[in-house]
């Protein structure tokens, strides 16, 4: 998905530059899937992605049938990151269309524009709570980058860490964890995984290495977290693997031991399942796993590089990626969680990016 910053930037260059070098396990490989079948998925709801068809980055919505395309913003500037409301009748989004980048508000079909954010800084990665009272988001405008909190109702802004980006909710909408570099005597590339309760109180490192652990999930119970960690090996080559944690960060568990380039772990709806992308065998890849890390399995492969990082729909029937799978452009490809009936939903020549799906059908 398509949320920060420097850390996803540093994933995936690095992985595009490695990627012939990089080789691994295949796991229980699923027969290869056809992008663009005709067997649709039995997935149904709806999706919201960031376009530059128009020759400009905008918000959209598509049925996950790919019928009822609807355009939401229409502005020169660049609307992005869009994210639903958790009743599923507003999206949140990014755009710079005063001069920076701001969060913006606008209801599901559309109307009812409203900037919510007002500040010459960089505002980014807006993410519900999961009550729809508060968006959480990551801002530089006290001169580095750290995660505030804004009631929608009442506009209050409270800015809850010094320093931090990827904000994610607990699903009780009590805790947020994010990546952080708060230890400014490390290397820049270090980053731990850190949880803070909602009112900016109880700040707690969960994780303590000198690797990068990136993109904290959490369980639908929110009793754990999910990440990936970006490793330095003894040769000085990288991989990433999926690990995962108990909420307080114990039981530190590494998921994939590959040595392949393993990322955005996704947990199922019923946590009985993790997705995520993976280079290894010479391809890109969307992989399903056991939340232990057992029952690995190839969903999707011969993907090119660009941003796999699957994303479940709401009932856990179906999987959305993005990747340029049939040519350079970026498209939203989606499929059943058992990776059958693949199909290519937005289909245009421009790059398709950050789906995210509606709440509600």
């Amino acid at each position: 998905m398509m949320r920060n910053s420097a850390p996803l930037i540093v994933l995936v260059l690095v992985a595009v530059i490695l990627a012939s070098a990089c080789s691994g396990g295949e796991g229980v490989t699923a027969t290869d899937k056809i992008a663009g079948s005709l067997d649709r998925p039995e997935v149904t709801g709806r999706i919201a992605f960031a376009s530059d068809r128009d020759d400009n980055s905008e918000v959209y919505i598509v049925n996950a049938d790919g019928s009822g395309l609807t355009r939401l913003t229409d502005n020169l500037a660049d609307d992005s990151q869009p994210t639903w409301s958790p009743d599923g009748t507003h999206i949140a989004f990014l755009s710079d269309r005063d001069g920076n980048p701001e969060v913006y508000l606008v209801n599901a079909d559309g109307s009812s524009l409203t900037r919510l954010t007002n500040d010459p800084a960089h505002d980014s990665d807006p993410t519900w709570s999961p009550d729809g009272g508060r968006i959480a988001f990551v801002s530089d405008r006290d001169g580095n980058e750290a995660i505030y909190v804004l009631d929608v109702e009442s506009s209050t802004l409270t800015k809850l860490t010094e320093s931090g980006t990827f904000p994610a909710w607990s699903p009780d909408g009590s805790r947020i964890a994010f990546q952080s570099r708060s230890d400014r005597t490390l290397p820049d590339d270090d980053y731990d995984v850190y949880v803070t309760s909602a009112d900016g109180t109880g700040l707690t490192r969960l994780t303590d290495s000198p690797d990068q652990e990136l993109y904290p999930a959490w369980s639908p119970d929110g009793s754990r977290i999910t990440f990936t960690s970006l490793t330095r090996n003894p040769s000085s080559s990288r991989d990433s693997e999926i690990y995962v944690m108990n909420a307080d960060g114990s039981g530190l568990t590494n998921l994939t031991t590959s040595g392949a380039w393993d990322v955005g772990p996704a947990w199922s709806p019923d946590i009985s399942q993790i997705a995520f992308g993976s280079y290894r065998g010479g391809s890109w890849g969307v992989f399903v796993m056991g939340a232990d890390g057992s029952d690995l399995a190839r969903l999707v492969d011969d993907l090119v590089v660009k941003e796999v990082y699957p994303v479940w729909s709401p009932d856990g029937a179906g999987i959305a990626f993005v990747s340029a799978h049939e040519g350079n452009n970026l498209d939203i490809y989606v499929m059943s969680a058992d990776g059958s009936g693949l199909v290519n939903l937005t289909n245009d020549p421009a790059a398709d990016r950050a789906p995210t799906w509606s709440p509600t059908p």
